[in-house]
């Protein structure tokens, strides 16, 4: 049986790692796909809120908001710090904001120039 060449085995390691990939990625947009959620990593995406202000944004009640806190932090998406008892959310990393932006120049932007 001949021995596996390195392009073999580079373009195997190539395609795990794609997949590892494809895996995060979707993984990701599963949390995007939820309007509450996405709407929270927006405003995030202006800087860090408290819960309270993000509660107020979205006119819902501080466990639905909590809710959907929690699983975006569990996701990976969202941060937190706590100051006494308030505890302030805001994006895990650049990479978030840079998909953010692309939603938005995608679906926010055009809406914007309409209205001018």
């Amino acid at each position: 049986m001949p021995l596996p060449q390195l392009k073999d085995i580079q373009a195997s390691a190539e395609l795990e790692q794609m997949i590892e990939k494809a895996r995060e990625a979707s993984e990701m947009l599963k949390a995007l796909s939820h309007e509450a959620r996405l709407l929270l990593l927006c405003v995030l995406a202006e800087g860090e809120k408290s819960v309270t202000e993000l509660e107020q944004f979205l006119g819902e009640r501080q466990s639905t908001v909590s809710q959907q806190l929690a699983r975006l932090r569990l996701d990976g998406l969202v941060t937190t710090r706590r100051d006494g008892r308030a505890i302030y959310y805001s994006l895990a990393s650049d990479d978030v904001r840079k998909i953010l932006t692309a939603i938005y120049d995608v679906y926010c932007e055009p809406v914007r120039r309409r209205r001018r």
